[in-house]
């Protein structure tokens, strides 16, 4: 029995990534931004249309770093619970507290309805989710940054791809960033992005991702959030397929949705955006239905991932008590099915059947 898991790793021809191997032996230079890095950096630029994009070395650094470059180290932080706990983490390792705000039980995303009611004069900034990929009410939540002068720090880890009224998700916002782990539909082994819109800012991230200093000048506190070469080069090797890629996905997704019963729900996209396909959650009436549906699956060796639970208003070690229901809902009866470039009709068959029967 073949296993089908939720996700499957992208590799390039191991020839192309040799290619880029034997510039980093003939360098010697494995890290420290490296000429592989300023190259894929370049490709980032023109991809996402943006001046300013840092190569970094995580998704979760990647946040982090963007609330220090910010300013906000202290204070309150209006952000989703229903996200991967990393969201809320970046926000506590920078002492901050983030207060959660209940989601639209259609996208998934941040209810733009309740932000302003959870703004106090500690708030310092609005950190939504693109949850899989859709996009947030965009506009809306920079309506409300600019009269309550909060800055915006959108979590877009699922969002590579992605284009909202024609320009690219990561695009928007004070800073957006994206993560490049292995398990997401674009990836560089570890590794993530950090999109900033002001060049002060931007100069701020370099610095905070150097420790803070250039050469034996020190400047301000900072952080090892630096790529290698290694994941550069995985990078530039996969570019050339991120459309394929993606294609490749939409073509799976396609099938799941002619072939899975309509009684399993999913999200709302948004209509003026292009989707990525980085996911297919499928919502099911209630937990106990999920939890017998996984085993179900399991037992034919699929294994698809409850994605995203918990809650993350409900983590055990947060110091104050905030009731997401919608949230919470949803956490417990959602479930993403493997989805990947190269999945077969057969094992897509094979889930629906499971799925349906």
């Amino acid at each position: 029995m073949t296993r089908i898991n939720v996700t499957k790793t992208f590799l390039p021809p191991i020839e192309e990534y040799q290619h880029y191997l034997q510039r980093i032996w003939d360098s010697g230079q494995l890290t420290n931004q490296g000429s592989l890095v300023h190259d894929f950096e370049a490709e980032l630029r023109d991809y996402f249309s943006v001046p300013n994009v840092h190569f970094v070395s995580n998704g979760t650094s990647a946040l982090q770093v963007a609330l220090r470059a910010l300013g906000i180290t202290e204070g309150e932080v209006i952000t989703t619970p229903f996200s991967y706990v990393a969201t809320t983490s970046s926000i506590l390792w920078e002492r901050c507290d983030p207060v959660f705000v209940d989601i639209d039980p259609d996208t998934l995303c941040i209810d733009i309805t309740k932000i302003e009611a959870a703004i106090t004069d500690k708030t310092k900034a609005i950190m939504p989710v693109h949850v899989f990929g859709n996009p947030c009410d965009v506009e809306a939540i920079d309506a409300i940054a600019k009269k309550h002068n909060l800055k915006v720090i959108y979590d877009a880890a699922h969002a590579f791809g992605v284009t909202y009224k024609g320009k690219p998700l990561l695009s928007y916002g004070d800073i957006s960033v994206c993560s490049f782990h292995a398990t997401k539909l674009f990836h560089t082994i570890e590794g993530g992005c950090i999109v900033v819109k002001d060049k002060a800012v931007s100069d701020k991230v370099e610095l905070i991702k150097h420790f803070g200093h250039h050469g034996d000048d020190h400047y301000m506190l900072g952080i090892n959030a630096k790529a290698t070469e290694f994941q550069a080069a995985m990078g530039l090797c996969n570019m050339k397929y991120i459309d394929e890629i993606i294609q490749k996905r939409k073509a799976a997704s396609d099938l799941y949705d002619e072939l899975l019963s309509p009684e399993y729900h999913r999200p709302v996209k948004n209509p003026e955006a292009e989707y990525n396909y980085s996911y297919y959650p499928v919502l099911f009436k209630d937990e106990a239905q999920l939890l017998k549906k996984m085993e179900q699956l399991q037992q034919q060796d699929i294994h698809p991932r409850r994605y995203f639970y918990p809650s993350l208003n409900t983590l055990p070690y947060l110091t104050s008590v905030q009731d997401c229901p919608i949230s919470e809902d949803i956490a417990k009866r959602i479930v993403c099915l493997p989805l990947y470039a190269d999945l077969d009709e057969d094992s897509i068959n094979k889930v629906c059947r499971s799925l349906n029967t």
